[in-house]
């Protein structure tokens, strides 16, 4: 166990944490429930509003870039990722899920920053709604317990 064992009451303690959150606007009355859903979640496990940046871009395959400025920043201890891809029919959603993931997974190890992925891939808006508070608060809850555990790790 970690000299720094601590409970996971202590993990989800955000008092002292900055997180970054970029969310795609594409399908944007989803994407706006993710991000109500985990700032609410934020404040609850008692990240401060005024250390909480929150940015706006076009779409998925755009949310990398603007987390890897956030990561490049070293101004945050965590960064949470939000998008709703919708299946539609062409190969286009594959790309879009496969890119958008990929990059975020490596933009996460180059880094050494924990990064919540929160967008959805759905088949249909229904699946969207379902999951769109849920996926919103476990990206928070993600986030601050990874960003805790990264800092009793280090």
């Amino acid at each position: 166990m970690l000299e720094a064992d601590k409970g996971q009451g202590e993990l989800l303690n955000g008092k002292k944490l900055s997180i970054g959150i970029v969310q795609a606007r594409f399908n944007n009355g989803v994407t706006t429930a993710l991000a109500d859903a985990c700032l609410e979640e934020l404040a609850v496990l008692g990240v401060k509003t005024k250390n909480i940046t929150h940015v706006q871009v076009p779409g998925a395959l755009e949310v990398a870039c603007a987390l890897q400025a956030m990561a490049e920043s070293e101004k945050f201890d965590a960064l949470i990722a939000l998008g709703c891809i919708i299946r539609g029919q062409t190969y286009h959603f594959e790309m879009v899920a496969n890119e958008s993931g990929g990059a975020i997974t490596r933009l996460g190890l180059d880094y050494q920053i924990p990064i919540a992925n929160a967008i959805l891939t759905v088949e249909n808006m229904s699946q969207a709604f379902d999951r769109q508070t849920e996926k919103g608060q476990d990206a928070a809850r993600v986030a601050v317990e990874m960003a805790n555990l990264i800092e009793a790790l280090g």
